[in-house]
Formats: structure tokens, sequence, C-alpha cells
């Protein structure tokens, strides 16, 4: 099988914070992916705009060098980097004064094509940013933004953060960037949801026991340390990455699928989800590896701070209090230092309501497991006897969808998240981007959260470094005769 590309119309993208991490590891390398490709058209334009003094000659010695260091392996050396090279431009440029505005403007003046502007710096600077466009008169109706998260830290910053946009760009304009919402495997969880008869009218709590939400890593805090400190796995991971897995599982069919029928949908899950009981939230932090301490340390090491109270793991239990998923619990679990590399969505469905088979037969359960990464696909676990004589005896096995399996080399190829979302904002496709109030709603959700275990002086347990996270987490479910999947890579 055999992807099929869709060329975008020509664009101009500015990239502020061009010389940035973000920029080398993702976005220049996504870019010369879907050039190679034949999706980017070749009089495309890139911009790296940063504060770095730097020629346009050494902007393109940077991205070659990130492109060969990031870019998953793809030819380089065919004359193609060259020709990418080409597309690339640079201006020096200070977010807060006005050096180097007057030239980039000169240079997207009478374009006539898309222009796109992503926010690759701190969101400290997004105000300046879309302040300085629009008095440079880039900022016009069809101008677009991308922004990174974090997107605010809270209710109240999200909301002023959205009120400063919406002081110089429409909300059709604005593009919060998620990358989970960009994997592919996000994406077929609505073709295996609304494409297929078979599951929509099993997706309810009449069918469904359980939901379980898993993201977990092995590494550490890392250099992020001071950054991760101040926000916790809460802010960086559940808030957003985790609650966009939840609502594309449990929202209602849209109308279609177009931009605002789907977050729509979206937004009604996070209004509709219940406050969580502080016996339902397990926090912890890793301890240090105890093959090497000194390299893999414990995390209040990490961060500097021997009584930091943030917390490296999250589990939480919580409902959604409408008609389809009224009585199934929904566990989400997210943690770093954790045994392996893994995001999975697990629809865990009832027992049958009795078994022919006796007590001998065992308990079995049909899981559906959506695989994130890595190995992205898609399992069914189905109930079969098990081969050979001796009786009736229940197994189960799967029946998988592993995309590289399934669909060849070339339908499986790894397109990463932040190529397909770059080319949907230069289609003006927002259906995998957030909107403002699902922003300002998940903080409204999550907030009281935070504020509860502050308030409680609650204190993270420590659990062990390449594990399943706290013993409690474990306990979390089998309080209610249920039990975690196991975290394989």
């Amino acid at each position: 099988m055999v992807s099929r590309v869709i060329p975008v119309s020509p664009f101009d993208l500015v990239i502020f914070g061009g010389t940035g991490d973000l920029a080398r590891r993702k976005i220049l390398p996504g870019l010369f992916r879907r050039y190679c490709a034949g999706q980017m058209p070749k009089d495309a334009r890139i911009v790296g705009a940063a504060r770095r003094d730097m020629a346009a000659s050494d902007y393109a010695e940077l991205a070659a060098d990130a492109i060969r260091e990031f870019g998953g392996g793809k030819a380089c050396e065919d004359g193609t980097l060259e020709e990418f090279l080409t597309c690339l431009d640079y201006v020096t440029i200070d977010a807060r004064g006005e050096r180097g505005w007057k030239e980039l403007q000169e240079r997207m003046a009478g374009k006539g094509r898309v222009e796109a502007y992503y926010f690759s710096v701190a969101p400290s600077l997004f105000g300046d940013l879309a302040e300085r466009l629009q008095s440079h008169g880039m900022a016009d109706a069809e101008a677009r933004i991308v922004v990174e998260k974090p997107f605010g830290r809270d209710l109240a910053s999200a909301q002023s953060l959205n009120a400063t946009l919406a002081k110089y760009f429409d909300e059709k304009q604005i593009y919060r960037i998620d990358h989970y919402l960009g994997k592919e495997t996000v994406q077929n969880l609505m073709a295996v949801r609304f494409g297929n008869m078979l599951f929509e009218p099993l997706w309810n709590s009449q069918f469904v026991d359980h939901i379980q939400i898993t993201v977990a890593e092995t590494v550490g805090v890392g250099g992020r340390g001071e950054y991760y400190d101040k926000s916790g796995a809460m802010r960086d991971m559940v808030q957003n990455h985790l609650m966009q897995l939840l609502c594309l599982i449990a929202m209602e069919p849209p109308a279609r699928f177009s931009p605002d029928a789907v977050r729509d949908e979206k937004l009604k899950v996070i209004r509709a989800l219940e406050p969580v009981e502080p016996h339902h939230i397990v926090r912890g932090q890793y301890e240090a590896d105890p093959d090497d301490p000194e390299e893999l340390p414990d995390y209040r090491t990490a961060v500097g701070d021997p009584r930091s109270r943030t917390e490296s793991f999250l589990a939480l239990k919580t409902h959604i209090a409408n008609w389809r998923w009224a009585g199934t619990p929904f566990y989400l679990r997210t943690g770093k230092r954790l045994c392996a590399r893994s995001s999975e969505i697990s629809i865990v469905f009832k027992d049958t309501p009795h078994s022919i088979f006796g007590e001998e037969a065992g308990r079995h359960r049909n899981v559906l497991s959506i695989r994130l990464q890595p190995n992205e696909g898609i399992t069914l676990g189905v109930t079969i006897k098990e081969p050979g004589p001796g009786g009736m005896r229940l197994i189960d096995v799967p029946l998988d969808m592993t995309f590289a399996d399934a669909l060849g080399p070339d339908g499986a190829e790894n397109v990463d998240a932040y190529e397909r979302l770059i080319m949907d904002v230069i289609r003006g496709n927002q259906t995998l981007f957030m909107r403002g109030d699902e922003v300002e709603a998940a903080w409204s959700w999550t907030d009281p959260i935070i504020e509860g275990w502050t308030n409680r002086g609650d204190v993270p347990k420590p659990y062990d470094s390449h594990g399943a996270g706290p013993d409690a987490s474990a306990q979390l479910m089998r309080r209610d005769d249920r039990e975690w999947r196991e975290i394989t890579p």
C-alpha cells in the first residue's frame, strides 16, 4: 500500500525561535521530509527568526546539521538537501524590540500566498510577537500563528493568554499545537470509532467496563528540571496530552469531520468531567537508579530541590457525567523514569453476562488496545479455545493491526506528528488543534485538583526507577477489583 501525498499551496513559514531545540529536532527535519515526499512545494520559503546574529548561509548550515542528526535517516546526499536549503532564509529579530521587524516585513510583503508564523518560543513572548506582527502589517486576515504549549499554567493565565492573542488574531487564525493529536494512531482512533459499525454500538457504559490511558516515559526530567518542577505531570501531561486522548475516546460522533464540529464534541466531554476525589489521586517522585545513581539521580536531586513536592508520576480515576459514560471509570496514568516508553489507550469491555464454560475456563475480557508509541497500531483481544485435547480451556489472543505489518513499508512510513500538523496549518485545517474555550475548560477541571493537593500538603510517594510507579497506583485499581495493563515497549 502506497500512501497518497497531496501537495499544499505555496507558503511562507516564519519560525520564531528558529535556532532553538524544537526547530532543530522537529520543525526543520519535518519540513525536509515533507519536501522529499513532494508535499512541500519547491517555491515555499522558510524564514528562521531569532536573536542570534547569523547570515542566511549559516542558518542553512545549522538546518543541514539538524536534518542529518534528527531527520530519521532520510537521504541527504542525493542533492535533495541542497535543494531544500535554497528555501531557507534568516532574520535576526528582537521579539520585544524593533530590531529586524522592518526587514521581516519587507520579505513577507506582497507575496499573495499563505503566511504562517510559528511561535517556537516561551509563552511570555507570544503577546509581544503578536503585537509586532500586527503593527508591522503582517497580521492580515489570511495570516496564521502556531503556538506551542504550555497554554498557561492555570485557568487565569490561560484566559489572559487567549485574550492577548485575540487582540491581534481571530480564533480561526490561531493554531494551538499538541503533537499528540498529530500521531497517526490518534487519528485512526476516530476512523475506528466512526468508520466501523462494529465498535460504535458498543462504545458506552453498557458494554465498556473501564478505560485506561497510559503515557509512560523511561527518561527523567533531564535538563528540564527547573521548568518541570514548576509544572509537574498534571500540568505537563494530563491537562493537555491525556485530556485530548480522553476527549477523542469519549466524545459523541460529530455531525461532520470538520474543525469546529469535532472540537465542539471534545469540549462537551471536558465540561462533563466530574471532580476527582482525593483518594482517587496518586502522585509520585522517582528514586535514583540503583545501578547508576550519579548519572540517574532521584527526582529531587535532578531538579535541585530536596523538598520538592512536584509529581513526576500521576494516576487518577475520573468519571464523565453524561448518558453514554455514566458509571464507567476512566483511569489516567503518566510518569517519568518508568519501565518502558509506551503510550496506550485500552478500552476494557465487560465480562460476558453468563459463562457457559464454568469457572475452570477462567475470566476473560475483550480489550481494544490503541498503541500510540512505539510500534503504532491497534490490537483487539478476543477469547478462543486453547488448541489441543483436554477440555474447553479458554485463552485470549490478539487480532493485531500493527501498521508496519498491515500496511507495508510505504503505508506505515513513520510521519512525525509535527510534519502532519504543520501541513494542516498551511491548509488551514484546525481539526487537530485546540480551541481557546477547550483549553480554558481543561484548566477549569485541572485547577481544583492541583489546589486540593496543595492545600492538603500532600507529599508525592517515592517509586523505583524503571518500575510501574508507586504501589498506591496499583492499589487505586485493586480497590475496584481491576488492574493496570502492563507497561510494555
